[in-house]
């Protein structure tokens, strides 16, 4: 595996940091999460949606072990320092200074351990106004500005996924892979800082540059495009399908398919910049020319001639998506509560296929862990009879 022997702990919870890991855990690492002792990750608790599992625990944790441990307790605080002091990586998105209060700082580790990676993951970075203000994705969705762009002209809506989250999840994926092959060449580790916000305001910057130079706010636009036409959902005889034609030479070809050739050499509709400025004549146009066809009439055209377009599927849809079940993307993964269906991780090795571990039940593996750091069945029933593990 890519990164077989490479251990990671993480002191994590909710979304950003434990989609960082996972990706980590796919691609070999032996990831070691610390939970709470008696509640674990809440987000454990978010529903129990899958086999009585939570949907967002079953996503972000597979292929990890749980270690179980009261962080309130001396004695816990050593048993983690102990298991860090053999890891590669540390990741942690506790509040600001939970982790230095706990004498788990980056500096206190790294100056005992210089190879370590040490990542820190918070809302809005080490520093700055916002530092110490709650930071959950919707809030760093609205702050950042992206539901200002994001939704109908009418409504700002956020995200149908946790955007923020998962963009500081995946840079702080690539921050650790970054590390690790600098800690390869020199030796020497890293301490690395990923906030949510500063992840989302990277994503934002086309419309930010639009803003900054031509002072002009992206508007909301739904599925539309603000500097295309036609970019948007047209109906059908059964449904609807998106069509987004991005040049001239695609708009000639559509319209040949649709059966309006005259509208190709159409002064008022020949060039983007002409169809932009009258957006509702065009998609009417295009609209009732669609209407006349089925979907899968009018998809299986649109593709065959070259022109961008798909359906509007649903999550079924996406579930039974042809282009999964045909390129054997479905695997099981197991759980305390049994075998679970998965998507095979995007990054697909020609060689090997990337593990898809089990998701661990809370507290699974905190005996083997110990063992591992040398204590004995004695030392470890001490431990938890006095409820620091669990």
């Amino acid at each position: 595996m890519p990164l077989e022997g490479t251990t990671v702990v993480s002191l994590e919870q909710a979304v950003a940091a434990p989609l960082a890991t996972r990706h980590l855990a796919d691609l070999g690492a032996r990831v070691v999460k610390v939970e709470r002792v008696g509640d674990g990750d809440f987000a454990r608790d978010y529903d129990s949606a899958v086999l009585g599992l939570a949907a967002h625990f079953v996503w972000l944790n597979r292929g990890k072990e749980s270690f179980a441990v009261d962080l309130k307790a001396p004695a816990g605080v050593d048993a983690v320092k102990s298991l860090i002091a053999g890891a590669d990586v540390f990741l942690q998105n506790l509040a600001p200074g939970a982790v230095d209060r706990l004498g788990l700082g980056a500096d206190d580790l790294r100056a005992d351990h210089p190879e370590l990676i040490v990542v820190n993951m918070s809302g809005y970075g080490t520093d700055g106004p916002m530092r110490d203000r709650k930071a959950y994705d919707l809030l760093v969705q609205s702050e950042s500005g992206l539901c200002s762009i994001t939704g109908t002209p009418e409504t700002a809506v956020k995200t149908g996924i946790p955007t923020s989250d998962i963009a500081a999840g995946m840079y702080a994926l690539t921050s650790i892979q970054a590390a690790l092959l600098r800690r390869y060449r020199t030796g020497v580790g890293a301490t690395i800082d990923v906030s949510m916000f500063d992840a989302t305001a990277e994503w934002l910057g086309y419309p930010m540059y639009l803003q900054m130079y031509q002072d002009r706010q992206v508007p909301r636009m739904g599925l539309a495009h603000t500097s295309i036409t036609p970019y948007d959902k047209y109906p059908t005889a059964d449904g609807e399908i998106l069509i987004g034609v991005q040049n001239d030479r695609g708009w000639r070809t559509l319209t040949e398919v649709l059966g309006m050739p005259e509208l190709a050499t159409d002064p008022r509709y020949a060039t983007n910049v002409e169809r932009v400025a009258r957006r509702e004549e065009v998609d009417k146009l295009v609209g009732d020319a669609t209407s006349t066809y089925g979907s899968a009439e009018l998809d299986d055209k649109l593709a065959a001639a070259g022109i961008p377009a798909a359906r509007l599927r649903d999550l079924k849809g996406l579930i039974e998506h042809p282009q999964l079940g045909e390129r054997d993307r479905w695997r099981e993964v197991q759980t305390e509560s049994g075998a679970v269906r998965a998507i095979l991780p995007p990054m697909n090795f020609r060689d090997v296929e990337l593990p898809m571990g089990p998701v661990p039940s809370l507290g699974q593996h905190t005996d083997a862990v110990l063992a591992r750091l040398g204590l004995t069945d004695e030392q470890v029933a001490g431990l938890r009879e006095a409820g620091i593990v669990g």
